[in-house]
């Protein structure tokens, strides 16, 4: 076993963890989770011999083969498949030591040599690394090419391959499916699942925690803590231990409060459709683990459009893709999509088929190629995407980016707001430059909000986001006013927050009538195929068109119902907030024997009869308008 005694561990004049201790077993499988900045990517350093403690001591078992995925690839000119089997080191050393007897012409060494290679299967070795890549997504072809010849993106994922094939006894994964599409997590989680050695691996991927571990543990206040079962198991525990703590269950109530509102207007208007099924059962879910999150720090809501054009966007045949000097390159034929305030979209698909391409063309940064795009003019847009995070100023502070929005606000307002994404104390004044990938992430949601979009587009905003920042995120969009379109491979994020989800595959986009666990069969099938699957049009385009403009025609009629239930909820939300501050004063025991204090004490009577008469109005009204709504949502 590999155990950490009264752990000391400094970073730069931060202390990570202090007096920490923590024994791992052989075959664990264990999910490291904490928010960024906590000291996950450093405890892995120290494990692995990089970072050396403060004080305590590390045991590692001295016949433990320990491996970690590399954060960066250089640009190499071997093979794909060659750069994997580098990973298994004993099948290098062996092979090395056979051209060495080979060239010396020693044939008891040669002898001996094969015999170590016997043993090590090394004539599988070369499909197995092919099986690892192309679980990963890479072809045939594309394991044959230099590694130079990838990108970023793809280098991690052959960095993912290495450190599998290394047959390590402890694996050590950090963040390994930032980089992955839906299908690669999955065949990645199949594969963790089956092998024997132990896990240790850092994600802020709840669904594959879920999947893949069976011990958590968690970096807080310079502690780690054990707990045993899966992700979901970890936050109901933890959620039990801070309702323990009054002010901690006082919050919790607040939030699933606010949950039980959601997720009832949605199932008022939820049809019998799998989608919207799988969604208030993922909204039930949310509901009995957002407690687990209320000391998260993290809190910001989308502010109210200042316009909601409708619609937004019409795209009516369009092709989109790229023009440069040799021709137009499309990538998606015949585009039919219309974006209006209610409109809820998230986008699927495998990797490299177009969801971004599309994104591009919705915001703006690509031309339509072909057919008929149609933006409103006043649509202000929000648009999320990791090129535009990496393009922030790396001399910039947050306190500059958010006083330029408010130069009028003092400077504990713009530290309050910007405290709402986590950045406190100096770190208002910090330069970007100096920031983590979650931090920019963070700070460049902050300035969408400020801009008061209409329309979010959102190409994998989760990225780098820890996950209590994932939480907050996850509520922002769902009280969110606007339009949403959503790419993402956090299961939780979609299956939360979106009403219905569009496949881009084989050169188009369309309608895609499942949930996230059709869409993972839907994947299994195109791997097994070899080839994009097809999915079924309409045959008559015109008729689909159509189809779209009466269903937004009825929903445009129940706009002002929904608005109505909307404007009593807030009504009735705002009186018993001042009817709990009325009988919170009341709760005064001095006064009722300080004669001096009676006009108090009757005037707060006075106030506590006439919220409760308000409260009882109130409620009826809004029990008769959700009741109108859901007869008309019936009738049309």
């Amino acid at each position: 076993m590999l155990s950490l005694e009264h752990i000391n561990l400094r970073r730069g004049p931060d202390l990570l963890l202090e007096d920490a201790s923590f024994v791992l077993h052989k075959g664990w499988r264990v999910g490291l989770v904490g928010r960024n900045g906590s000291g996950k990517s450093s405890l892995f350093k120290l494990i692995m011999g990089e970072l050396e403690s403060d004080g305590g001591q590390l045991n590692r078992p001295a016949d433990w083969r320990l491996a970690m995925m590399a954060q960066e690839v250089p640009a190499l000119d071997c093979a794909a498949i060659d750069y994997v089997l580098d990973g298994h080191q004993a099948l290098r050393r062996a092979e090395k030591t056979l051209a060495q007897a080979e060239a010396a012409g020693d044939n008891h060494a040669i002898a001996h040599a094969h015999a170590e290679l016997e043993a090590l299967h090394a004539w599988q070795q070369p499909a197995r690394a092919a099986t690892l890549l192309a679980g990963l997504g890479f072809s045939e072809a594309q394991q044959q090419q230099p590694v130079a010849s990838f990108s970023g993106g793809w280098r991690m994922r052959l960095n993912l391959a290495q450190v599998l094939m290394s047959d390590a006894d402890l694996l050590l994964l950090d963040e390994p499916t930032n980089h992955l599409d839906l299908d690669a997590i999955l065949w990645l989680q199949g594969y963790l699942v089956q092998q024997p050695g132990a896990l240790l691996v850092i994600s802020h991927d709840r669904a594959f925690l879920d999947a893949t571990v069976n011990q958590i543990l968690h970096i807080e206040h310079q502690s780690l803590k054990h707990y045993t079962g899966g992700y979901s198991d970890f936050e109901r525990q933890r959620a039990e231990k801070l309702a323990l703590q009054q002010k901690m269950h006082d919050k919790q109530q607040a939030q699933v409060a606010h949950l039980q509102k959601f997720i009832t207007r949605f199932k008022a208007k939820a049809s019998k459709a799998k989608q919207a099924q799988s969604r208030v059962k993922a909204l039930e879910k949310l509901e009995l683990i957002a407690p687990a999150h209320v000391d998260s720090g993290f809190s910001f809501e989308f502010h109210t459009p200042e316009k909601l054009p409708n619609p937004m966007e019409n795209l009516d045949k369009v092709q989109c893709g790229y023009r440069n000097a040799d021709g137009d390159a499309v990538i998606l034929e015949r585009v039919i999509l219309s974006l209006r305030p209610e409109s809820r979209i998230g986008l699927l698909g495998p990797n490299g088929a177009g969801k971004s391409t599309l994104v591009r063309t919705l915001v703006g940064e690509l031309p339509a190629l072909g057919g008929h795009f149609e933006k409103d003019g006043d649509l202000k847009i929000g648009y999320f995407h990791q090129q535009q995070v990496d393009r922030l100023d790396a001399k910039d502070t947050p306190y500059q980016m958010l006083a330029r929005f408010y130069p009028q606000w003092s400077e504990s307002q713009l530290r309050g707001e910007l405290g709402r994404f986590g950045f406190q104390g100096d770190d208002v004044f910090a330069p970007v430059g100096r920031f983590s990938g979650g931090e920019k992430s963070r700070l460049a949601l902050a300035m969408i909000v400020q801009e008061k979009p209409a329309l979010l587009l959102l190409d994998e905003p989760a990225n780098h986001l820890d996950l209590d920042m994932r939480e907050a995120l996850t509520l922002a969009l769902q009280a969110f006013e606007g339009a949403v379109v959503l790419v993402s491979h956090d299961r939780h994020l979609l299956e939360t927050t979106v009403d219905e989800f569009y496949l881009v595959a084989n050169g188009g986009v369309s309608r895609f009538d499942g949930d996230l666990d059709d869409y993972a069969r839907w994947l299994q099938q195109n791997r097994k195929d070899g080839k994009p699957a097809k999915e079924d049009k309409p045959a008559d385009a015109l008729d689909a068109k159509a189809k779209r403009q009466l269903a937004a025609q009825k929903r445009e009629q129940l706009r002002p119902l929904k608005k109505q239930v909307e404007k009593l909820e807030k009504a009735l939300s705002q009186c018993e907030t001042e009817l709990e501050n009325v009988e919170s004063a009341l709760g005064d025991d001095t006064l009722y024997t300080d004669d001096s204090r009676k006009a108090e004490m009757n005037g707060l009577l006075g106030d506590q009869a006439r919220l409760k008469k308000q409260h009882d109005v109130l409620e009826g009204e809004l029990l008769e308008a959700m009741e109108t709504l859901e007869e008309a949502e019936g009738e049309l």
